[in-house]
């Protein structure tokens, strides 16, 4: 026998998930976390997923657990988990701002918030994260507009622009915008030697180096071919997880805590779809490894904390970013899909900086509305 439990499947930006009322999951976490990775088909040996809903990339293992809001000045609380392709575990520290993304979209057409033409303000409680983010959401008769012309490198096609506001996404994971309290750090790793690093949490955390120092060109789309540099960034991310105190030793170190990205100055390459990126249309290159391969776009909380780290004085990203264009809030990411376009704003402050306020763009879509069926002895708890 097989349970049947109501789910939406929605892409959110460049990613895809299972979205759930909280409600209709099982309330003990175990059996929950569970229930949720036999319907992904998680573990997979084979990194296929092929007896669940997942799509065998990091982009596509994602959930999101939705309730009303309790916290006060908010109306939905948003859970992330990051559901791991080969292991039985799901990462709940740290969000993702694609699925962010359809959260609104999910909360009106599921009649959490009352939908108001032709934009409708959602106000989200990020649990991971303890932040709150602000969504701003089409709408026509009273639903989720859909259709649009806002397009965003990594989707095919067009929509109807969400507008993401992150107050205050500094210390998302740590509490500290600069875990360390510097703005670089020498990360000392016994097998490969010394890396100069910045250590930025905001939205997620993450540990920034230059693709020069890596012998990478900085505008790589792929990286299958090169286990061994895969196997040198995934040793890198684990001191760092140490160094900011996420994990006690480089082997408790959990996936994406924190993500690793290497960036460089602007230069001109091809995205994955062929389209030429100029040096005139970005500010910098960042690429971002998420589950031990490179990601074929860009995570939204990713940009967001990359055009944080370009803002402040000293760190690698903002010695690698365009210097003209620090003066402007908008900042121009180069990835391997193509750009992503950030907003940001940094205040500096006695002894240090702080992230008022991030913004980026990005579209969604329910692809489907029904039941995902879990196999009933998963609902067993021992």
């Amino acid at each position: 026998m097989q349970v049947r439990i109501p789910a939406i499947y929605m892409r959110g930006g460049t990613s895809k998930a299972l979205l759930f009322m909280e409600k209709d999951l099982p309330s003990d976490p175990e059996v929950r976390d569970r229930v949720i990775l036999a319907a992904y088909g998680s573990p997979d040996p084979n990194a296929r997923q092929i007896d669940g809903m997942g799509g065998a990339v990091s982009s596509t293992s994602k959930i999101a657990i939705i309730s009303p809001s309790k916290v006060p000045g908010t109306e939905v609380n948003y859970r992330f988990g990051q559901v791991s392709i080969t292991t039985p575990s799901i990462g709940y520290k740290g969000n993702c701002g694609n699925i962010s993304s359809a959260v609104g979209p999910f909360a009106i057409d599921a009649g959490l918030v009352s939908a108001q033409e032709p934009v409708t303000t959602v106000r989200i409680w990020q649990e991971n994260t303890k932040k709150i983010i602000v969504a701003e959401v089409p709408v026509k008769n009273g639903r989720h507009l859909v259709e649009g012309d806002y397009s965003i490198d990594g989707v095919p096609g067009s929509g109807a622009k969400i507008r993401l506001k992150f107050l205050d996404p500094g210390g998302a994971v740590t509490g500290k915008l600069l875990p360390t309290g510097n703005v670089r750090d020498a990360l000392e790793i016994p097998e490969y030697g010394t890396f100069a690093v910045s250590l930025v949490d905001a939205a997620n955390p993450v540990v920034f180096l230059r693709a020069r120092e890596l012998g990478l060109q900085g505008t790589e789309i792929k990286l299958d071919s090169n286990p061994e540099m895969l196997r040198k960034l995934e040793v890198i991310r684990r001191y760092a997880a140490v160094r900011i105190g996420v994990a006690n030793s480089p082997e408790e170190a959990v996936p994406n805590l924190p993500f690793i990205a290497f960036v460089c100055e602007p230069k001109e390459y091809k995205s994955i779809s062929g389209q030429l990126v100029k040096i005139a249309d970005i500010d910098f290159i960042d690429r971002v490894i998420s589950m031990g391969k490179l990601h074929g776009a860009h995570p939204g909380t990713i940009a967001i904390c990359a055009a944080g780290a370009a803002k402040i004085d000293g760190t690698i990203v903002n010695e690698v970013t365009n210097k003209a264009s620090l003066s402007r809030d908008e900042l121009r990411i180069g990835h391997p899909g193509g750009i992503i376009t950030v907003t940001s704003i940094i205040e500096r402050k006695k002894g240090g900086f702080h992230y008022v306020e991030a913004t980026i763009g990005r579209t969604a879509r329910r692809l489907m509305e029904g039941y995902v069926l879990v196999p009933e002895k998963f609902f067993s708890k021992n």
